[in-house]
């Protein structure tokens, strides 16, 4: 996300003089104006109404913005409006006649969003702004109104989309659009931190409010690691409420270069926690390097790691994936646990005998007791290396990859990562993955086959979702 007023190109400059300065930052919010795909002007002021009948004034100023930068051919545009009931302040009676005429030079089409949270608002345009795949915002904006917008922007939005703001600000005979009298506007006599935590609220509620996408959030479980001792499962993509077609539902994971908020993600996790059994607030997930580095939860957390190990109740650890494997670990005679995320470069760097090792060095462990499971990952169906990087694999087992001699040959990190468990000493019998004989036991379905069931990057590409695989001590 930017503010082009603050372009890293007129940073630090002292040269220039303060004129011409003005004059290239000028320069630059109208070019950073020009390429925007869709406008969205800020009129949600709870108190501009109760001063002023309808949203005349702000209308023609923004025409007055749209002829000025646009030549009258503004974008798209949205029209946030603040609405506190469904009958009232009918929309002919915000936009009368004289406003329709304004409102029919936004020749490229324009549509009236209304409700009483901004959150929600925000939440629907993003949703149409999302299905036509664009990311160039222009947002038309009451001063005072800055600081509130940052905050939905920053929990709403990732780095993908890209926002330029144009502050106004309009005298009418009854005062402006930033009103000073009457009700007052979120934000009045508040400070920052309250007016953080009341918008962040305020999302976090409507969120709450939204349906469950593609049915009810199910969890697969081991049969291997017992329930009596060990909080466990592997999330599917069911039960969520993200919307994004990739990403949809239960999508686990935010990232900057993804389309799904870190507030959306939170509220899956909420969601998940409350059928789970676990405390979001008490979760911790592994740092992905695609690396072999194991954190023992208590002593100084690493900046990235793929591996976490613990022996405190009460504290859900994870794995994430989306193709690669993460995988649970349980001794139940020390009571002690471990989740890693296992990748092709994981898997050879041998993650998960690291795992065990820090379980064995750190809990008193014995190999012979710990279980392993391996989560849902993508399957030699579906994943290829190049020759090259097949070879590793091959050179651990023939069997490890299917037509070696092709210049992609088919490689099986499950069967390598269990080749590797059994070397390291891990009992056979112990780990279980998709050679189980009842298959309606199988919790290592391949992602990638399954795109009702599971995200995955190789068939979904680079916006793709992510599950986990979690585990925690519960006695």
């Amino acid at each position: 996300m930017q503010d082009v007023i603050e372009s890293p190109a007129f940073k630090g400059s002292t040269k220039c003089p303060a004129q011409d300065l003005l004059n290239a930052v000028k320069s630059c919010l109208i070019k950073e104006m020009s390429t925007a795909e869709v406008v969205l002007v800020d009129l949600f002021d709870p108190g501009y109404l109760e001063y002023n009948n309808n949203y005349t004034e702000p209308i023609k100023h923004v025409l007055g913005i749209s002829e000025k930068h646009y030549n009258r051919n503004i974008p798209f545009t949205y029209l946030m409006c603040f609405c506190d009931s469904p009958c009232s302040n009918e929309a002919q009676n915000l936009f009368p006649g004289t406003s329709i005429q304004y409102l029919k030079g936004l020749t490229n089409g324009y549509k009236i969003v209304r409700d009483s949270s901004m959150a929600a608002i925000l939440y629907s345009i993003k949703q149409d702004i999302d299905a036509l795949n664009l990311n160039q915002i222009l947002v038309i904006m009451p001063k005072n109104r800055r600081v509130q917008m940052d905050i939905f922007v920053e929990c709403l939005f990732t780095d993908i989309y890209k926002f330029t703001f144009y502050p106004f600000e309009i005298q009418t005979e009854k005062n402006s659009l930033n009103c000073k009298h009457g009700k007052k506007q979120v934000g009045d006599d508040i400070s920052c931190g309250n007016l953080r935590e009341i918008t962040v609220r305020s999302i976090q509620t409507h969120l709450e409010t939204l349906p469950s996408l593609k049915g009810d959030i199910v969890i697969l479980k081991s049969y291997l690691i017992p329930e009596t001792t060990f909080l466990h499962g592997f999330t599917t993509r069911a039960g969520g409420i993200s919307y994004v077609p990739t990403l949809s539902s239960l999508n686990l994971f935010s990232s900057s270069k993804r389309r799904d908020p870190r507030e959306v993600v939170a509220e899956n996790f909420r969601r998940l926690g409350k059928v789970a059994g676990f405390d979001p607030k008490t979760y911790s997930s592994v740092k992905v390097d695609h690396a072999s580095d194991v954190w023992i939860m208590g002593k100084s957390e690493p900046d990235s790691y793929d591996a976490v190990v613990t022996n405190k109740k009460g504290v859900t650890i994870a794995a994430p994936g989306a193709d690669c494997i993460p995988i649970l670990f349980c001794d139940p005679v020390h009571k002690a646990c471990g989740a890693a995320h296992s990748g092709w470069k994981g898997t050879l760097l041998g993650v998960a005998m690291a795992t065990i090792n820090a379980m064995v060095s750190e809990y008193t462990s014995r190999v012979e007791d710990i279980l392993v499971v391996l989560g849902p990952s993508v399957g030699p169906c579906c994943f290829t290396l190049i020759q090259e990087e097949a070879k590793a694999f091959h050179d651990i087992d023939p069997q490890c990859v299917r037509e070696f001699e092709s210049p992609k040959p088919y490689v099986d990190i499950r069967r390598t990562t269990r080749i590797l468990l059994e070397r390291g000493g891990i009992l056979p019998q112990n780990i279980q993955d998709d050679t189980v004989t009842d298959k309606s036991q199988n919790v290592t379905l391949c992602t990638s086959c399954h795109p009702d069931k599971f995200f995955s990057h190789v068939r979904d590409g680079l916006n793709f979702g992510t599950q986990i695989g979690f585990i925690s001590i519960i006695e």
